[in-house]
């Protein structure tokens, strides 16, 4: 399996024997044999160093919208150049958050300068949104590619919103929230979306899955997503884990 989205960075190790390779085996002895580190701001480059110190590990480059307000200058070319290595496979996460408060225009410029960065290297975009569908799918529309797209990572929005994505080739990831039993809407969305566009994701150390609710998240534990998921669409395990990783591979073409 693959964890499509997590952060190694922020996964507190300090109390554990072995630190961050601890982390590492333990997914491995889960099943879970790579990872997509996702970026949250440019200045700390900590998921650009563990993928290039790992072979398991991937990295994004991109600021969450959350953190759009403290690098308010974020160019294209900025956002290009710190893509030069090939362990660098993906833009983002950025995207639009409007659930604390209203969405910005420094998010909505942030957004469509990853968008803009993205669809020059040919990168697909790992896309953050909350609380601001219509804006999401409308900046998408305006300045994304259709033909290396991305993916709604932590899906929690409606299934609408999910199905004019999909029609903008983007791909939907499942992640901990999966296993939620109240998460009713996100239990719809999983078991709408098609085989071909499903992604599986921690967003460690965060959203940890049933039975590991209320525990700090790691990669290893995309295997409860997996069992979730697997649930939900009635269909094994083992096939949810081949599909997610077959799909991975076709989004994030850079991948090797």
């Amino acid at each position: 399996m693959i964890d499509s989205h997590c952060h190694l960075d922020c996964i507190d190790v300090s109390h554990r024997e072995g630190g961050l390779e601890s982390v590492l085996d333990n997914a491995k002895a889960h099943g879970v044999d790579r990872m997509l580190c996702i970026s949250i701001t440019l200045g700390n480059d900590a998921p650009r160093q563990i993928a290039a110190n790992h072979a398991q590990v991937w990295a994004s480059v991109g600021i969450h919208p959350c953190h759009a307000h403290e690098e308010p200058n974020v160019s294209v070319d900025l956002l290009k150049a710190l893509c030069s290595s090939p362990k660098v496979i993906a833009i983002g996460e950025t995207g639009l958050d409007g659930f604390h408060d209203p969405v910005t225009d420094i998010q909505r410029q942030s957004f469509k300068t990853h968008l803009l960065a993205a669809k020059d290297l040919g990168l697909p975009v790992v896309v953050h949104t909350r609380d601001a569908k219509e804006e999401t799918i409308a900046l998408i529309k305006a300045h994304g590619c259709l033909s290396s797209a991305g993916v709604l990572h932590c899906f929690t929005e409606s299934w609408e919103m999910a199905k004019q994505a999909l029609d903008l080739g983007y791909y939907i990831s499942m992640s901990g929230i999966a296993s939620f039993p109240k998460a009713t809407s996100v239990h719809e969305v999983c078991r709408k979306i098609p085989s071909n566009r499903l992604l599986i994701e921690t967003d460690a150390p965060w959203l940890a899955p049933v039975p590991q609710r209320g525990r700090s998240n790691e990669p290893a534990y995309v295997s409860y997503v997996a069992d979730a998921v697997a649930k939900l669409r009635n269909e094994p395990v083992e096939i949810i884990a081949e599909q997610t990783t077959e799909n991975f591979y076709r989004l994030f073409k850079s991948a090797s």
